[in-house]
């Protein structure tokens, strides 16, 4: 049976704990030290409408090594077509990775909730998105949750061919450059693997996740254009 969450306590049950889809526990809210603490030991909130939050850790677990990912020659051509900022439309990144059709999905699980939610951990200097614009047109980028050393990737959107892709390889080259070890990309997919993510038992996750993720990295998310080219 999975456990309900005590919205009193800021506290889950192990990640070990979780059934064989991934599922940790239920209930509780989006308090943003609830999340905090949630991805410091490698758990997240994914539902759909209507339904109650659901808290997973999924086993395995799928993460972006930074020197493995797979920058194409196409792809390095792309990266010029592009200017790219860093935290200067949040919301709008989200609202556009909510809208975003995805193949075998219906809806998304990106509710209103969860854009309040992040846009407080935002404030606190924890979530952060990528942007690629195109003549000053918001085309692609990514959003996700900078803890410790380990950014923690939630989703992307491209309304440009390769303007995501582009933005996820900017914000690597800018994660290697300040000292991150690794992305956390959460459920596997086959368009991450394409780039190089890579499958890793929970146990390996955790064991790696804890070493780091309360390792303070000092930097300020800006765009370094030398690392554009």
């Amino acid at each position: 049976m999975i456990p309900q969450i005590n919205k009193e306590k800021l506290e889950f049950p192990h990640p070990s704990q979780a059934d064989e889809d991934g599922i940790l526990a239920w209930g509780g809210d989006l308090n943003p030290y609830r999340l905090i603490i949630a991805y410091q030991n490698g758990i997240f909130p994914w539902y759909s409408k209507n339904d109650p939050i659901l808290w997973w850790s999924p086993n395995p677990r799928l993460i972006m090594e930074l020197d493995d990912f797979k920058l194409s020659k196409s792809l390095k051509k792309s990266l010029k077509k592009f200017t790219y900022k860093f935290d200067t439309n949040f919301e709008e990144v989200m609202n556009k990775c909510r809208m975003k059709q995805r193949k075998g999905q219906n809806g998304t699980w990106i509710q209103e909730d969860i854009i309040k939610a992040f846009s407080e951990l935002k404030t606190l200097d924890i979530a952060h998105s990528i942007e690629a614009y195109y003549y000053d047109e918001l085309v692609g980028g990514l959003y996700g949750l900078s803890i410790g050393k380990v950014f923690c990737g939630e989703s992307m959107f491209a309304n440009k061919s390769d303007a995501s892709k582009s933005a996820y390889a900017i914000l690597i080259k800018h994660l290697k450059k300040w000292g991150y070890e690794f992305i956390d990309c959460q459920v596997p997919t086959d368009h991450l693997k394409s780039l190089g993510a890579k499958e890793i038992s929970r146990d390996d996750f955790l064991e790696r996740l804890y070493k780091v993720n309360m390792e303070e990295v000092n930097h300020k998310w800006e765009i370094d254009k030398s690392l554009i080219n």
